[in-house]
């Protein structure tokens, strides 16, 4: 009971403080923005709204400006399905990446930052 209480006090700690101290977003032109918002439409982040990696993840989407959709792995019981069942495991964060018609599922918050820097860095 209490490790709990105290889990869920450092979440909402790690998410004010993320929110306090968020970066400014990428500025692109409407074109450039609308081109990127098209390339991420094929993506879905999967994640824990408290969870440090995840945060990390999101800061990153954040900052490139990159507009993805977000999935609740903890809260939403098709989406923690869909993580399992299609991506193996119930592991977060998690970039699912829809191209030609297959499903890639990314793990770890490095490997995902680093696949959005290379794509969406320079966009």
């Amino acid at each position: 009971m209490i490790i709990k209480a105290l889990r869920i006090g450092l979440g909402q700690l790690i998410i004010f403080l993320d929110w306090i101290s968020r970066p400014a977003k990428l500025k692109r032109t409407p074109e450039a923005q609308a081109s990127v918002a098209q390339s991420a439409s094929n993506l879905a982040l999967y994640q824990f709204h408290a969870c440090p990696f995840c945060v990390k993840t999101r800061r990153t989407l954040h900052k490139l400006n990159v507009p993805v959709a977000l999935r609740d792995a903890k809260n939403d019981a098709q989406a923690r399905n869909d993580l399992e069942q299609q991506g193996g495991k119930i592991k977060v964060p998690c970039l699912r990446i829809e191209e030609n018609g297959q499903s890639t599922w990314l793990y770890e918050s490095k490997a995902i930052i680093a696949y959005l820097n290379e794509r969406f860095a320079t966009a």
